[in-house]
């Protein structure tokens, strides 16, 4: 037990000075933790740590879908309903072909081994390319495909995958059967997903309690994910549907309170997830090497740079004929959504990097058949799919920014939230006029006293100050605003500790204003970060 709290403290450690690390070096954390972790699993004398395939696909997996489904606008994942579709079915499916046809023609894989492996194999990771696509700026329109897309590519690799899985074990397989469950499942699990979601929300707000309702909404991913799972779904489409349904209807739902906790609870939940999650995968490096022996370094090299081109090969295949195709078949599809530049396929193309789920499927496969013969090629599925994760990763990640600026994306996005800003700034002016409207309504129908009258529209006059009327020198001018009041704040809590050492106040009375005080900071810091607020 002593062994395992070490090695958890270690893991948080090493997570902590490779965000430190990766924050100077402008490189996304993911990146550097797989690299870390394969560097750890290679020092002697560290105990060794194995990735059960449970932990990540029950544990770990449920709370990374929902909480992205819950940050996804239903709007947008409903209007790029079908890239998206094209991408988490269509890509997915085509890339599953492509490797198992690869895998039996080059590496001599049965079909249904191949299948195997392409399903493994399909689905992309986005979180390493979100993370870099973010910093940079990129197009919000391919921002909601990529996230959408890491939504539920899962779910269809893993139903291919189970298929494939009891192919091999069985020896039959019925495209029929096999496309009549699919549906059933698909089906099954958006209606079930979307019933938790509904009762969540509504337990949660008859509870009414930030505490008890942030329980509730740790509890809700594993309800969505484990019982469609149990009876042979594969979990992640209920999940994705608990998370776009508590996103849509929610905010009307969830108290203020609850949110404003909810957001950092689930933002460091996440943030551990994700770092363990590529820093266990980097870990697994000193199984792999353990017992590499039964293969030659020159098979494993050639199997996983022949897997690798096709996955990468398969995906930049499937993604222009998808984008361009539909609109020279359906005019008024053209029309209605006219074809982007070619810069935006080619990026969604180039972010096919794989991830943990691929890890956990290869070691979730079983050691044996129903005949109780041994699962064909099962260790040389688990190096190749090792050797996909990292080469996508640590190459296609460390290229992304390079590609991105060659593609001149950046220039777009900066342009398209110059709009977005603006949009957003309107958006508070009306809201703003509205509320004067009524307020002297509520004035006259109260019968407010004048102070009190006075006090209520001077919220208001100082909320209409602060907003910019000249986009670019008032944003200056807000962040330089923004800077000052951060600064008055500090003085303000310098001021209250020293009332408080002085013996003036209480601890108590000291807790209640510095609450004030972190909710106006972070207000202001809203204001005046970028990617925050009007920024």
């Amino acid at each position: 037990m002593t062994a395992i709290a070490q090695t958890i403290l270690l893991m948080m450690a090493v997570l902590a000075a490779v965000a430190v690390a990766a924050k100077r070096l402008h490189v996304a954390p993911s990146i550097l933790l797989v690299i870390a972790g394969v560097g750890m699993a290679l020092i002697p004398g560290l105990p060794k740590v194995q990735l059960a395939p449970e932990l990540v696909l029950l544990v770990i997996l449920p709370p990374l879908i929902y909480s992205a489904g819950v940050a996804m606008s239903w709007r947008e994942f409903r209007y790029n309903l079908r890239p998206i579709a094209l991408l988490a079915f269509g890509a997915v499916v085509f890339t599953t072909c492509a490797i198992a046809a690869a895998a039996h023609t080059w590496l001599h894989f049965d079909w249904a081994t191949g299948f195997v492996l392409g399903a493994i194999i399909a689905p992309p990771d986005v979180v390493a390319p979100l993370a870099i696509a973010r910093r940079l700026g990129l197009p919000r329109r391919l921002m909601v495909v990529l996230e959408g897309e890491g939504l539920a590519n899962d779910a269809t690799a893993l139903i291919l995958y189970r298929f494939a899985v009891i192919a091999v074990s069985l020896g039959t397989f019925s495209l029929p059967e096999a496309a009549g469950t699919f549906s059933l499942i698909v089906v099954g699990e958006v209606i079930y997903g979307i019933a938790v979601g509904w009762l969540s929300l509504r337990l949660r707000k008859w509870a009414r309690e930030p505490r008890v309702e942030i329980t509730l909404s740790l509890m809700t991913p594993y309800l969505a994910y484990w019982v469609p799972e149990h009876f042979g779904g594969s979990g992640v489409l209920a999940t994705v549907a608990c998370g776009l349904y508590v996103s849509w209807i929610g905010p009307r739902l969830i108290a203020p309170a609850t949110r404003l906790q909810g957001i950092f609870f689930w933002d460091l939940i996440v943030y551990l997830i994700e770092g363990f999650v590529f820093l266990l995968t980097g870990l697994q490096a000193r199984t792999l090497v353990e017992q590499a022996h039964a293969f030659s370094i020159r098979d494993l090299l050639i199997a996983t740079a022949l897997t690798t081109a096709i996955a990468i090969a398969a995906r930049f295949i499937w993604v222009f004929p998808a984008t361009y195709i539909p609109r020279w078949l359906i005019p008024s599809l053209a029309k209605r959504d006219p074809a982007p530049p070619w810069q935006g396929p080619f990026l969604l193309g180039f972010t096919g990097v794989r991830g943990v789920v691929s890890l956990a499927a290869a070691l979730a496969i079983p050691y044996t058949v129903a005949s109780g013969a041994p699962f064909p090629h099962r260790e040389l599925i688990l190096y190749i799919t090792f050797g996909v994760i990292v080469i996508t990763l640590v190459g296609q990640g460390l290229m992304l920014p390079f590609v991105v600026q060659w593609l001149g994306l950046t220039k777009l996005g900066k342009e398209e939230r110059k709009h977005e800003i603006k949009d957003e700034l309107a958006a508070r002016q009306a809201a703003l006029k509205e509320v004067k409207k009524r307020l002297e309504k509520a004035i006259k129908d109260h019968e407010l006293p004048a102070e009190a009258a006075d006090h209520l529209r001077t919220r208001n006059q100082s909320r209409s100050q602060i907003l910019p009327t000249n986009l670019t020198e008032g944003l200056d001018q807000m962040r330089r605003t923004a800077a000052l009041k951060i600064e008055l704040i500090a003085a303000e809590r310098d001021f209250i500790y020293e009332l408080l050492r002085d013996g003036k106040i209480t601890d108590e009375a000291r807790r209640r204003i510095e609450y004030e005080l972190d909710l106006e900071e972070a207000g202001v810091a809203n204001r005046g970060q970028d990617g925050g607020g009007w920024m």
